[in-house]
């Protein structure tokens, strides 16, 4: 597989209910999609730490997951020409504009998980101290 050729998805479209929140799950939806860009909030990371990170994902699924965040302009990708291949992957302006939805995500989950007794460590589930993208800023960044 050669994972240098650019690749074209088709955007899903969101407009079954029209809902804004369908958007925003049509691009963050599913299970290893938040984990991944939750992680992508502490600054770059390469493949490999990324599926440490996410032990249960096969390393099939973290790519298919990265490159439709790549897509929609959430992640970002960047090839180093060097052997071995260095690939390294961040949050785009866009992609750290999702912070607050995915620090509150980490907090409601502790919350319940809690609710439940269930132990499990959630790792650090704080903001980094990072400011927030403007509104202005969030509209006018290209997926």
């Amino acid at each position: 597989m050669n994972d240098s050729a650019p690749t074209k998805r088709t955007r899903r479209a969101a407009t079954k209910t029209g809902c804004a929140v369908e958007a925003t799950i049509s691009v963050i939806g599913g299970i290893w999609k938040p984990v991944i860009l939750f992680h992508l909030l502490d600054g770059k990371m390469r493949f490999n730490a990324i599926c440490r990170l996410t032990p249960a994902a096969t390393p099939r699924m973290i790519t298919l997951q990265l490159r439709e965040l790549e897509a929609d302009g959430i992640i970002s990708r960047t090839i180093y020409p060097e052997v071995p291949p260095k690939v390294e992957y961040e949050l785009t302006e866009l992609g750290f504009s999702l912070e607050p939805l995915l620090v509150t995500m980490c907090g409601w989950g502790e919350r319940l998980q809690a609710l439940h007794g269930i132990i499990c460590d959630t790792g650090n589930c704080k903001p980094r101290g990072r400011a927030a993208p403007t509104d202005e800023a969030i509209l006018t960044a290209r997926p």
